[in-house]
């Protein structure tokens, strides 16, 4: 009965999307207030239907109702309770219902905390967003529907695939698809732009926090992600350049522009056009991800489904929605007002080489991921674009960008100085070649590159440093004055400042360990070892453990430095009986930032016919420093949305404009 409960509330939130979309803009057209309540009332109440279905489908996840066909597909009842509630998202029909949930609940949002807007804007950007519900809840509900009964019910269910039950792959769905779906309020903000014809600085000041709420969870989403792949996959790495990882990391190269593009907007009135194609373009990228891991044109760990139909309805919804916004931005931008002159050095300019910059590396990514299905479809070879391909064409870009990201807030607006800027930045440009020296000198001669991006990492680090020091005048006020500016500065500038500094710290570690990382692989008896770099691992014991879903064989390691104890992991390699699948799960002992990391490989006869076990042993230096990082840049995204000036929604005037 639960089940039917759930599958009437999103028929009837579908209704209500419907509704939605009518009256908003009906209230637009009338100018009418009560319309508009009642649109917006109509959106919270969609957000309502959706969040009771998708309790009810969790509620059959968490009691093993097998007659569900969804759970009966991806669960069984000796999973673990969280991973019975992560298997409401884990599979192409629950995780399109937490889709369906994040979008409306960010349509109610919208309806909730609009209040600043003037009425037209908000009315069209509650019917864009409206619009965009009633198209994923139409699929979801007719294509994908997870509440449909399943007659007979089996006693038992499939299970869920093991790799995906894992407690970072349970939390990173929901936060990447916080920053997915929460694009889609500045996709619907950039067409109620172009059809009320205003775009200017309130209207870059609304869509920045949604944009920078947007561009955080999906930087937490993304850093779940890769944290899962280091550890649960057993590859011994953290990004492989996979296409569905891309599918996620370019909705996350375009809002970091659009946010970029908007200060522009906000604080001098340029770029206004370029900035509504970035918020439309954002949410596409976001739409296209949805499409590549759901189609099945795909074959990746990362993919939902492998069904070509409704892949084929996906891509349909990405031509209309996406067609739909960038028709209306070719109508519309021409009208749109030329925005503010700036000199060739000035902020303005930091920035738009910024966004240039970043479009390049989002269209190499893009180039990267669909060449290949581009060149099966079209002549039935099957080829792969991988680490090379992205050395060569993304990280020069980046390069680039990154030399630039410690001097533009060193700029003045309209014309800087760049004498200035450069007698500011020295100490961080000596401290980074030195650094980058003696990396170069003292760890590897041989790692040129591997060295000049140590240096950079540096480079971003103190030129964030000195940036606020800088703001707050450090060594050039009293220190009284210094603290007193240090104490009042605004959230958004210690959010940049973290976010740039997170930046630095990513780069760090992600060079240090792809340059100098230590890899080793043998075929060990009980009582065998290998050395992976100073690090000796011996194989202790190989013993059988039973799970609470599966059954393991899990080694008793002991990894040792100069002869002296280190650590004790204890990798397992795990059978699932429930779906006839094996698993690795690595030990991995931290070493300060660095760490020796362990991998049980399948068991095999050796020489004189006694089990031996492949080992692989990794040293990997600063391996933590690749997460560490991106967490540093998205609370320094959560700090900024905390700041006064970009509130969801801004002061609410005594006269607002029709």
């Amino acid at each position: 009965m639960i089940a039917e409960i759930g599958a009437f509330a999103l028929i009837l939130a579908l209704t209500l999307s419907l509704a939605q979309v009518g009256l908003s803009a009906a209230a637009r057209v009338r100018r009418s207030l009560v319309l508009a309540a009642a649109g917006e009332g109509a959106a919270v109440v969609a957000f309502l239907g959706v969040l009771v279905a998708f309790a009810a489908l969790m509620h059959a996840f968490v009691t093993s109702d097998f007659s569900v066909a969804n759970v009966a597909a991806n669960s069984h009842s000796d999973k673990p309770l969280l991973y019975r509630v992560a298997g409401t998202w884990g599979s192409h029909e629950g995780s399109m219902l937490l889709w369906c949930l994040t979008l409306t609940g960010f349509g109610a949002a919208v309806a909730a905390l609009g209040g600043g807007l003037p009425r037209g804007l908000r009315a069209v950007t509650v019917a864009t967003q409206g619009a965009l519900g009633v198209v994923f809840l139409a699929y979801t509900a007719f294509a994908s529907n997870p509440l449909v009964r399943l007659s007979p019910a089996p006693v038992e269910g499939r299970s869920l695939n093991p790799l995906l039950q894992d407690p970072a792959l349970a939390f990173h769905p929901p936060f990447l698809y916080a920053g997915y779906v929460g694009l889609s309020v500045v996709f619907s903000l950039a067409v109620a732009a172009l059809i009320e014809g205003r775009i200017d600085a309130a209207w870059a000041r609304w869509v920045r926090p949604w944009a920078l709420a947007a561009w955080a969870m999906l930087t937490v989403g993304i850093t779940l992600g890769a944290f899962w792949a280091y550890y649960e996959l057993g590859w011994g790495g953290w990004w492989f350049w996979d296409p569905v990882e891309n599918a996620s990391f370019m909705p996350w190269l375009v809002a970091a522009a659009l946010l970029h593009s908007a200060i522009v907007t906000e604080k001098r009135g340029a770029l206004s056009g370029w900035t509504v194609f970035l918020a439309l373009a954002a949410f596409t990228f976001s739409m296209l991800g949805a499409f590549l891991v759901r189609s099945g044109v795909l074959t990746s760990v990362h993919a939902f489904a492998v069904d070509p139909t409704r892949g084929v309805l996906l891509l349909i919804i990405l031509g209309v929605t996406a067609g739909a916004g960038f028709a209306l931005f070719a109508w519309r931008a021409p009208l749109l007002a030329p925005g503010g002159v700036f000199a060739p050095i000035s902020r303005e300019s930091t920035l738009v080489l910024n966004n240039i910059l970043l479009a390049a590396a989002t269209a190499t990514v893009l180039l990267g991921t669909l060449f290949p299905l581009i060149r099966e479809a079209a002549t039935g070879d099957a080829i792969s674009v991988g680490p090379p391909y992205f050395n060569l064409t993304f990280t020069p870009l980046m390069s680039a960008l990154m030399i630039l990201v410690p001097a533009g807030p060193l700029l003045a607006w309209k014309r800087g100085d760049l004498r200035g800027v450069l007698q500011r930045l020295w100490v961080a440009a000596l401290i980074a070649g030195g650094v980058a020296l003696l990396t170069l000198v003292l760890v590897s001669p041989r790692h040129g590159w591997g060295a000049a991006g140590v240096g950079m990492g540096a480079w971003l680090i103190v030129g964030a440093l000195a940036e606020l020091a800088e703001r707050v005048r450090a060594f050039r006020a009293p220190a009284a004055e210094t603290w007193r500016r240090l104490v009042g500065l605004p959230l958004g500038a210690w959010g940049m400042t973290l976010a740039h500094l997170g930046l630095g710290v990513f780069v760090l570690g992600a060079v240090f360990e792809t340059s100098w990382k230590v890899e080793a692989a043998e075929a060990l008896p009980v009582g065998g070892a290998l050395d992976a770099g100073a690090y000796h691992v011996a194989l202790q014991a190989v013993r059988d453990v039973e799970g609470p879903n599966y059954d393991a064989e899990r080694a008793d390691l002991v990894v040792t430095r100069n002869g002296r104890p280190i650590c004790t992991p204890k990798p397992e390699r795990r059978f699932y009986p429930a779906g006839g699948q094996t698993t690795s799960e690595v030990g991995i002992c931290n070493q300060g930032l660095s760490h020796v990391y362990v991998v049980l490989g399948e068991r095999r006869a050796g020489p004189a016919g006694e089990p031996v076990w492949l080992v692989r042993g990794y040293w990997n230096p600063w391996a933590s420093l690749i997460f560490i990082g991106p967490a540093i840049m998205a609370l320094g995204g959560l700090i900024s949305l905390c700041d006064r000036r970009l509130r969801l929604g801004v002061a609410r005037r005594k006269v607002q404009p029709a």
